[in-house]
């Protein structure tokens, strides 16, 4: 599933088409696609996970949820979800979600749960995270009301990086370490960016998809863990579980 940074690229890439007009439209959607139709974009935004185009009284938000993926002046053999072509290019836009929102996206989203957002707010973050100590830090850190646009790859390699078992409970982690994750959530995903724009991003994993702790040496567990069932590659050694077993 494409993670917040791979949305920023995308929203960076297609930032050109602000301010054109929409001069066709096409795709395979059941959403009435045609009324981007000769509708000018007013802004190219992203919200965590959601790519949005933002037109005069609504928006188009696109999740690629786990196998989605975009490219600008270029095609698939696939039929593309959603297709937009302007006079300084074309949009195609595969296996993805499309939902409109009306309104003002101001009103529909709050810009500090955004982990990559100016806005961020992690004392918001820390509000909410007490708010649910029973729930695992794995869960946690995917909770996009309380982290927009962490996955798991950023979700395993943040909990290696500060040495805490991912079935730990978030109620029970020292204020330090609830602050860390807190920081580190942010601060890997503006590494993950840089990496990915610099395709060195597997390069740069410490556990995930990995077979072996870069600490200890040990083979690291692989668990589908928590209420989403994500895959997760931790340490038993190296990251201590909170509470501790009886």
């Amino acid at each position: 599933m494409p993670e917040g940074p791979s949305i920023i690229i995308m929203r960076e890439a297609a930032a050109r088409f602000r301010g054109k007009t929409a001069r066709e439209v096409g795709g395979n959607s059941k959403l009435d696609l045609q009324r981007m139709r000769g509708r000018k974009v007013i802004a190219v935004r992203s919200w965590g996970k959601h790519f949005l185009l933002e037109f005069r009284g609504f928006s188009l938000r696109a999740h690629l949820l786990l196998f989605g993926s975009w490219l600008i002046d270029a095609e698939r053999a696939a039929t593309p979800r959603l297709s937009l072509h302007f006079d300084n290019g074309t949009l195609n836009v595969y296996a993805c979600s499309l939902k409109y929102i009306e309104g003002a996206l101001d009103e529909a989203y709050d810009w500090r749960g955004d982990v990559m957002a100016p806005e961020w707010d992690p004392k918001l973050a820390r509000s909410k995270l007490k708010q649910q100590p029973e729930v695992l830090v794995c869960d946690a850190l995917l909770d996009q009301d309380v982290f927009a646009g962490v996955g798991n790859i950023i979700k395993n390699e943040v909990l290696f990086r500060i040495r805490v078992h991912p079935a730990s409970t978030v109620g029970v982690l020292p204020p330090r370490l609830l602050g860390k994750m807190i920081k580190d959530a942010r601060d890997y995903s503006f590494q993950f960016l840089e990496w990915k724009k610099q395709y060195v991003l597997r390069q740069h994993w410490l556990v995930h998809n990995k077979g072996q702790c870069p600490n200890c040496g040990g083979k690291l567990t692989r668990q589908h863990m928590g209420t989403r069932k994500r895959r997760t590659f931790f340490c038993v050694r190296c990251q201590p579980l909170y509470p501790p077993p009886a």
